[in-house]
C-alpha cells in the first residue's frame, strides 16, 4: 500500500525577515540555468532573486531554479516581469512562495499585486491546486485555507512616483516589504546609468523612512560593497549585492587581464585585450551597478 505523504512548505521570506537578527543579503540568478541557481544556493547567502523581468526565464526555467535550490538553507524568491495577475498566478502555482512585483509606484498598484496573490474573496488568484506545485498536488491539505500564510508578497519601487508614494505603498495589507530599485530610480530622475547620484542616494533613504513609517521592511539592489553598507546603517533590511552573470562576467574579464597580456602590459597578439581590460566593459576590477 503506498505510504500518503504530507509535505510542509517552507517558511517564506516573510518569516524569514521576521526571525531574523541581522539583515538578509542575496543574490539576483538571472542566468536561468538549474545548475547555476544550485551553485549560487550552495554559497551560504539568505535568499536568491529569481528574475523574470530582465533574465532570460519563463515557466519552466524557474520551476527548474525552485526545485534545484530546495535542498538548501536558502530562500528563493521570483522577480515577475510585470504586475500581471494572468502571470503572478502561473508563477505561484509553479510552487513560488516568494514573490517580487517590479515597478510599483502607487498603493493601487500594490493592491491590484495583493489581489493577484490571494484567492477570493480578499483577491483574485485562480483556483488550480490540484493541478500545481503550490499545494503539491492538494497534498498540502489546507492549502487553499492558509495560502496567505504560504506566500509573501514584495513589491518594488523604483520611480519617482513611486518613492513619494512609499508610504502608502507600504500601508496597503498584505504587502510584506519594500524593494526599492536605484537603476530605474536613476532613469526616472534623468541621470540614467548614476545610481550613486547624491539625488538618487537622496531619494532612496526617503523611500527608506517612508516604508520604515509604516513599519514594514525594505531592502535594496548595491554591488558595490561601501555603497551596500551605507543602506545597511541607513535601515535596509535585505539587500542583493550580486548577479550570477555579473560575478561571470567580471571574473572571466579578470582571468582574461590577467592571462592574455604579454610581459610589456600591452595586451597578448590577437586576443583584443589590452593589459587594463576588456575593450567596452571598463576595467576588469570596477564594481557596476545592478538593478
Amino acid at each position: 500500500m503506498p505510504i500518503p505523504v504530507n509535505p510542509a512548505l517552507r517558511p517564506t521570506f516573510r518569516d524569514a525577515l521576521a526571525g531574523a537578527s541581522r539583515p538578509l543579503a542575496g543574490m539576483w540568478v538571472c542566468s536561468a540555468s538549474p545548475l547555476v541557481a544550485e551553485v549560487c544556493a550552495g554559497g551560504g547567502l539568505d535568499w536568491l532573486l529569481v528574475d523574470m523581468e530582465h533574465g532570460p526565464n519563463g515557466l519552466g526555467s524557474v520551476v527548474a531554479q525552485l526545485q534545484a535550490v530546495a535542498a538548501y538553507p536558502v530562500t528563493p524568491v521570483v522577480r515577475v516581469p510585470a504586475n500581471d495577475a494572468v502571470t503572478i498566478k502561473q508563477v505561484l502555482d509553479l510552487g513560488a512562495q516568494n514573490l517580487l512585483v517590479p515597478m510599483v509606484s502607487s498603493a493601487a498598484e500594490a493592491r491590484a499585486a495583493v489581489e493577484a496573490v490571494r484567492y477570493p474573496p480578499r483577491g483574485r488568484r485562480g483556483v488550480g491546486s490540484a493541478l500545481a506545485r503550490s499545494a503539491r498536488w492538494n497534498r498540502v491539505d489546507d492549502y487553499l485555507i492558509e495560502a496567505d500564510r504560504y506566500v509573501s508578497l514584495f513589491v518594488q519601487v523604483e520611480t519617482t512616483a513611486g518613492v513619494e508614494a512609499a508610504a502608502e505603498i507600504a500601508a496597503v495589507d498584505g504587502v510584506d516589504g519594500v524593494f526599492v530599485g536605484p537603476s530605474d530610480l536613476a532613469a526616472s530622475m534623468g541621470v540614467l546609468g548614476q545610481q550613486t547620484h547624491p539625488d538618487v542616494v537622496a531619494a532612496v533613504l526617503r523611500a527608506f523612512d517612508a516604508v520604515r513609517g509604516a513599519g514594514v521592511p525594505v531592502g535594496v539592489n548595491a554591488f558595490d560593497p561601501a555603497v551596500a553598507a551605507s543602506y545597511l546603517d541607513a535601515g535596509a533590511s535585505f539587500v542583493l549585492v550580486g548577479a550570477d552573470v555579473a560575478l561571470l562576467a567580471r571574473g572571466s574579464e579578470a582571468l582574461a587581464a590577467r592571462f592574455t597580456t604579454d610581459s610589456s602590459g600591452t595586451g597578448h597578439p590577437g586576443t583584443g585585450h589590452p593589459g587594463t581590460g576588456h575593450p567596452g566593459t571598463g576595467h576588469p576590477g570596477t564594481v557596476r551597478a545592478g538593478y
